[in-house]
């Protein structure tokens, strides 16, 4: 007999996914009465927040309800009870998978890959939450389901593409979510909502079951509070699917998380502020380094000259935008529920481009994987910030940068972890990226989930309560 007092609604919004998966395993939470807790707050607060656009109350009911069974019954899964949301962009059988558009209202027949490796967790699919038009953007400001507000301030942008994930973690409206990252889709909302990311090595995770931005650059995306979680779901969710072209049968395991931090090489950026990174986020970065005089090992700096930040991001949203012609063709072509003119005016850029423009975006993916090889035979891991900029306003100028050091990974097929290393002097929270060599992925969330403890200063969950 449990004799622990309950955990209330604001404390379980606040916990982590281990903490949380504690809780559940010592009876001190039920799946039904979490389901609850997360449904209140999301009724009472994402009007005012818009992160979800599509939920259903009995459905999440009846998942928490079989959840409770489960663990009554013995049989549980890694996650069950644990309730997540789901980016608009991946497949949930009886749902329209609508991408942030809005002509597509059909509900599609069979979950995506992760929605199926999810649900044999036991986790509680909570709904579907906003995102860029297509996902092509970094604002989460959408044209038919509106703006996505950033939980530590409304009125400015929680990023994108994944925004709506990123914002439903901090705000306490799940306590995960799966999204999408193509050139920093899932890292940068990170950065902006103060929560911890993880864009995987490209093909760790299936996309099978994921509206397509380039299928080269594509990965799935995870989201949490803290990096045991993201370890968690990157355990459950990675492997090998026969039915995704791209998905990565390992001939070795990954990378055991086994690096010393006294031993680490960690390279550096020689001059960040040339590369357009504002100032008040270099002053935060350079404060965040200072905790860490040995946990980061040997300090190199690395020659990035032959890599240009821009052009090479560049050469990204051409590739997404190429391949978007044909993934939308439908949706471009349908006169009752039109794309957006925004829309429409940037894929349109990448059809005046000829297939020799093409061919020439395309070869930056071999320049990244060179570059890679290079890079990671001089270090263990690269640290910079994950975004030039703090969240801004979304009636304000939207910066073209904003991708600019989330790219590389994206294009190298590397795995990169987001973790909040403080805040602006404006009061938001900017985040730390750690970027390896293909197939570290635990090393990095290791190494994020020291860092972070050491630094202490992510923000307090929820954001808003």
């Amino acid at each position: 007999m449990n004799l622990q007092p309950p955990i209330n609604d604001l404390d379980q919004r606040r916990a982590t996914m281990c903490q949380l998966l504690h809780w559940l395993a010592v009876d001190r939470v039920q799946p039904q009465s979490l389901a609850e807790t997360y449904l209140e707050a999301i009724e009472r607060l994402n009007p005012e927040l818009n992160a979800y656009v599509s939920l259903s109350s009995a459905m999440l009911q009846e998942q928490a309800l079989a959840a409770q069974h489960r663990r009554r019954d013995g049989v549980i899964g890694r996650l069950d009870g644990i309730p997540i949301a789901l980016k608009d962009n991946f497949d949930v059988a009886g749902w329209p998978t609508r991408a942030g558009l809005a002509g597509r209202r059909q509900a599609v027949a069979d979950d995506a890959h992760v929605v199926s490796r999810l649900r044999a967790s036991g986790a509680v699919i909570i709904g579907k939450t906003n995102m860029d038009e297509g996902a092509l953007g970094a604002t989460t400001d959408n044209p038919h389901y509106g703006a996505t507000h950033n939980p530590h301030r409304h009125g400015y942008t929680a990023g994108g593409s994944s925004g709506g994930a990123a914002a439903a973690v901090a705000a306490g409206l799940a306590v995960a979510a799966v999204g999408s990252d193509s050139l920093g889709s899932i890292r940068i909302p990170a950065s902006y909502c103060g929560v911890y990311a993880l864009k995987p090595t490209h093909g760790e995770i299936s996309a099978r079951g994921m509206v397509p931005a380039a299928r080269r650059l594509d990965t799935v995306g995870l989201i949490a509070r803290s990096a045991d979680d993201l370890t968690v779901l990157l355990q459950v969710l990675a492997g090998y699917d026969a039915d995704d072209p791209r998905s990565r049968r390992r001939r070795v395991a990954l990378s055991p998380p086994d690096w010393e931090p006294g031993r680490l090489r960690a390279g550096f950026l020689p001059d960040l502020a040339a590369l357009g990174v504002h100032q008040d986020v270099i002053t935060v970065f350079e404060a965040a380094l200072a905790n860490w005089p040995r946990e980061l090992g040997e300090r190199r700096t690395v020659d990035f000259s032959d890599w240009d930040f821009a052009r090479t991001r560049r050469a990204g949203f051409l590739l997404m935008e190429a391949e978007m012609l044909g993934t939308f063709a439908a949706d471009l072509a349908d006169t009752e529920a039109r794309v957006s003119e925004h829309f429409r005016r940037l894929l349109g850029y990448a059809a005046g481009k000829s297939a020799a423009d093409y061919a020439c975006a395309d070869r930056v993916l071999d320049a990244a994987t060179l570059k890679m090889r290079r890079l990671f035979a001089q270090i263990d891991v690269l640290v910079l910030p994950t975004t030039p900029q703090g969240a801004f306003p979304l009636d304000g100028p939207v910066p073209d940068s904003q991708a600019d050091l989330t790219s590389f990974a994206s294009l190298a097929g590397c795995p990169a972890v987001n973790i909040p290393m403080g805040y602006l002097p404006d009061g938001m929270p900017v985040g730390l990226q750690l970027v390896g060599a293909r197939g570290s992925d635990l090393r990095l969330l290791e190494l994020a989930s020291v860092l972070a403890a050491t630094l202490d200063v992510e923000p307090a969950y929820p954001a808003i309560r």
